[in-house]
């Protein structure tokens, strides 16, 4: 079955890296990306959003994200992949089918096992914040995994409008998976989609909600020494979780959100504490974006994971 398909226009790739879109066939593929366009829609208005838009936009921003491959960065301290002979893919974007809207959510947790069957690190570009569901689905062989949040909303909604795995959910999924253990969500603020009974279900769960004030107050360093060491983390970065100055193009912007090297720190904190199996970041809508900006800080988010795991071992032929 054909699982993705080659972006149309623009870059033809994420980061200059090789099309690789038969997920059978990945060779020893070290990193995969994969763009996941569709979440689960909640209104006949949403099945094709804005952030359906967000992988091409991203690739689009790939020159000014990084210039060239082999020039040295300073937010990992040499070239993106320290001149070894890391490979990477991208896999192309998940197919939509219009005769059945929720099939694209099975060809994506489908491909997120034959990347991580090839051994691959997936690092998946959204789509809206439903996204996470089935990539968390498709890494069950990966648990017990530290699930890692940026995202100014709470996403524990049960359902809207009868609709279970939206972008208002993924977390509420996230912690009915058995393979899923600590939840950290950071970056928490104003109302956002947070109901009293959603606050009351995270806290019976345990999750660890951590407010973008908090970490402001008390830096990234002290939500990091919270995270037990030596684990498995997943890490989910809704755009609307950062500072809307750094990403304007986001459908709900609220002031005071994590900051850059805020969310640089967590990153190298949690590849240095252990091992991250699958980054994901979603909910940007380029029609409102400005100068790229939304796009290039989740691309450099993305460039500092690859460069922080290359430089920890990840990747070693």
């Amino acid at each position: 079955m054909t699982l993705t398909t080659a972006p149309k226009t623009g870059h033809a790739t994420f980061l200059y890296s090789e099309l690789a879109t038969d997920l059978d066939n990945l060779g020893a593929a070290d990193i995969a990306f994969l763009g996941i366009p569709y979440g689960d829609a909640y209104s006949f208005a949403e099945i094709v959003n804005d952030q359906t838009n967000m992988p091409a936009a991203m690739r689009r921003a790939t020159d000014r994200i990084t210039r060239s491959i082999e020039r040295y960065d300073f937010d990992v301290g040499g070239p993106l992949y320290d001149n070894r002979p890391i490979r990477t893919v991208d896999c192309g974007d998940i197919i939509g089918d219009f005769r059945d809207l929720t099939a694209h959510y099975r060809k994506a947790e489908d491909a997120i096992r034959k990347i991580r069957a090839a051994g691959a690190m997936p690092i998946v570009l959204g789509g809206d914040h439903g996204v996470p569901i089935p990539v968390l689905c498709g890494l069950d062989g990966d648990g017990p995994i530290t699930l890692v949040q940026i995202d100014q909303h709470l996403d524990w909604r049960l359902e809207v409008n009868g609709v279970t795995q939206g972008y208002s959910s993924p977390i509420r999924r996230a912690s009915e998976m058995e393979h899923v253990h600590d939840i950290f969500q950071i970056g928490l603020r104003a109302t956002g989609s947070a109901r009293q009974e959603e606050v009351d279900a995270a806290r019976a769960y345990g999750a660890h909600l951590v407010s973008a004030y908090e970490v402001h107050d008390n830096g990234m360093e002290s939500v990091l020494a919270r995270i037990p060491d030596g684990g498995r983390y997943y890490l989910t970065i809704d755009l609307d979780g950062m500072d809307p100055a750094i990403a304007p193009g986001v459908a709900g912007p609220c002031p005071s959100g994590i900051t850059f090297a805020q969310a640089r720190k967590l990153i190298h904190g949690l590849v240095a504490k252990g091992r991250v199996v699958g980054m994901d970041v979603v909910e940007i809508t380029p029609r409102s974006d400005v100068n790229q900006i939304t796009c290039i800080t989740a691309g450099r988010l993305v460039v500092n994971m690859i460069g922080a795991a290359v430089r920890a071992g990840y990747f070693g032929k």
